[in-house]
């Protein structure tokens, strides 16, 4: 087991400083919600985000060098990535801003803000009562994935990792149980797993974000750079058979927002476990890059090492390393 950094006071104080401030932000802005007028909502909304655009410039710095490399050609002038990147920025908070709409909207009115695509193909897997595994990134509006689903009545669980700072953890687990969605920690590993299988065999829908390309034991190529995959959603849908369906929320040019549920991904089954884990973790990758590329104005670039690439001989360190602590669903 992993030992806990130890922080020095001063470091431990900024660090607790900054998650109460975007605690009390959060609770603040969600708070006079309905009592201030969307216009003037949108307006602070946008201010935020550029202030914060230039704040933290460290993170904008590294989304636009990751674009660079992964889209150079696409996007040649640094004006044209600039540009870029700031729209994702200003995607985000905008999807922040929609989001905490939803905590105090009807089912119906959420229903009526996101259109919804191929909602047949989700039916018709559920039928299989093997239970569904959502593929998506932090793309578009993903933090509405849930509450569109949960709101259409559908049996909803997101996995996901969670801030270090229980008090923030504990209230964003809140606002989302608030519009029906169920929250399962990826860590503890084990627990995660159980909770994951428990709603499968339940016939829920499972979301799970796959495009934090920095750690994991399967080597893919993603945007041109060779990153390590996590194995944790192609070990989760060949061992329990859950039928696998890329769900991604993009907004138009008229920030119409659409949920968009692909075709069920046909997995690769020859009967070599490890073959097929790393041949799955390509077509999952194949499905992420595809969006990435079609909305890249709506991707984060953060889902890359700063150099964007692992050293191979730690990804092989990594492969062989013990399963049952590298991947919660190697049981």
């Amino acid at each position: 087991m992993a030992k806990k950094k130890k922080r020095f006071p001063v470091k431990a104080f900024f660090y607790w400083l900054r998650y109460r401030i975007g605690e009390y932000c959060l609770r603040g802005f969600v708070a006079i919600l309905p009592w201030i007028p969307r216009r003037l909502i949108m307006l602070f909304t946008l201010a935020a985000a550029r202030l914060t655009f230039l704040l933290l410039w460290k993170y904008r710095k590294r989304m636009e060098e990751n674009l660079s490399t992964a889209m150079g050609r696409e996007f040649g002038t640094p004006e044209q990535q600039k540009s870029v990147v700031w729209r994702a920025w200003r995607n985000f908070a905008q999807g922040v801003y929609e989001t905490s709409c939803t905590l105090y909207s009807s089912k119906q009115e959420i229903c009526s803000w996101v259109a919804m695509e191929g909602e047949e193909r989700l039916r018709r897997a559920l039928q299989r009562e093997k239970g569904v595994i959502a593929l998506s990134a932090h793309l578009g509006n993903f933090t509405m994935i849930g509450a569109r689903l949960a709101a259409a009545g559908y049996p909803f669980s997101a996995v996901v990792k969670q801030p270090k700072d229980r008090g923030f953890a504990s209230l964003v687990d809140h606002y989302r149980a608030m519009v029906g969605v169920k929250t399962i920690s990826a860590k503890p590993r084990r627990e995660a797993a159980r909770q994951i299988l428990k709603a499968l065999r339940r016939n829920e829908v499972i979301l799970v974000i796959a495009d934090e390309f920095k750690s994991g034991g399967v080597a893919v190529e993603f945007l041109g750079r060779t990153a390590p995959a996590p194995r944790g959603p192609v070990t989760l849908a060949l061992r329990t058979g859950a039928s696998v369906l890329p769900a991604f929320l993009t907004r138009d040019h008229e920030d119409r927002l659409t949920l968009h549920i692909g075709a069920e991904i046909d997995l690769i089954k020859s009967g070599d476990l490890q073959q097929d884990i790393a041949a799955n973790a390509s077509l999952f990758t194949r499905h992420l890059e595809a969006m990435v590329r079609r909305y890249p104005d709506q991707w984060n670039w953060l889902g890359f090492h700063r150099d964007g690439r692992r050293p191979r001989s730690e990804m092989v360190k990594a492969k062989t390393a013990d399963t049952s602590e590298q991947d919660p669903f190697s049981l």
